[in-house]
């Protein structure tokens, strides 16, 4: 899939569909917390293995039961992709599930 760079309404309408998301330095950005650092990082485990799918890679902080991230497309001029909402959406999935 192509990374096209999303308007400033595009972009609002996707944070509207991706609670807890933000514009963070220019990046998406979301904190997720865990109960336990297993929790944490199996759900990382599997977030990479979609990434890897997709070919695009967040950028991720990890300590204990948190996880920060940012998401921001590099080919597309570090601005904020389609590639970026959909990984967050696939995240916001995999930490209901």
């Amino acid at each position: 899939m192509t990374a096209q760079k999303l308007s400033d309404t595009e972009l609002q309408q996707a944070l509207n569909g991706l609670p807890g998301w933000q514009i963070k330095e220019g990046k998406l950005y979301k904190e997720y917390k865990f109960k336990d650092f297993s929790t944490a990082l199996g759900w990382m485990v599997t977030v990479g293995i979609q990434a890897e799918t997709m070919g695009h890679h967040p950028e991720w902080f990890n300590v204990y039961s948190t996880v920060r991230v940012n998401l921001v497309t590099h080919d597309a001029g570090n601005a904020i992709s389609n590639l970026d909402v959909e990984l967050a959406q696939k995240m916001e999935a995999l930490f209901k599930s």
